[in-house]
């Protein structure tokens, strides 16, 4: 099993953020599906103010390439990637039309 871990502020709008909250708690069934299709065993999303984080545990065999692939082949999930770009913003050093970006892991208790 990998994990990863990535980082994405949200616009600094109360009523988008709880407009946001609202979305995640009815994910789609589409998206879900998605998500495990590729190998996503599990994902959770932290808010805190604007910033996100998100946990996602995959198996061996997960690729955030192999990810994008999949969505750029899946209207549904390019339709909620619309979607939630309504409320998202980009962090500072992103690149061009990049969304969430994986953090470091600079400490783990073992």
């Amino acid at each position: 099993m990998k994990r990863f871990c990535l980082t994405l502020d949200l616009k600094y709008d109360p009523e988008l953020i709880a407009q946001y909250k609202r979305h995640h708690e009815k994910i789609w069934p589409e998206i879900t599906k998605s998500l495990r299709d590729a190998g996503i065993e599990d994902a959770e999303i932290y808010l805190l103010g604007t910033r996100m984080v998100m946990i996602l545990e995959t198996n061996d065999q997960f690729s955030f390439e192999a990810k994008a692939r999949m969505d750029s082949a899946n209207p549904k999930v390019q339709q909620w990637e619309q979607l939630m770009w309504k409320f998202q913003q980009p962090l500072s050093h992103s690149k061009p039309g990049e969304k969430w970006l994986q953090m470091e892991c600079i400490f783990k208790l073992d």
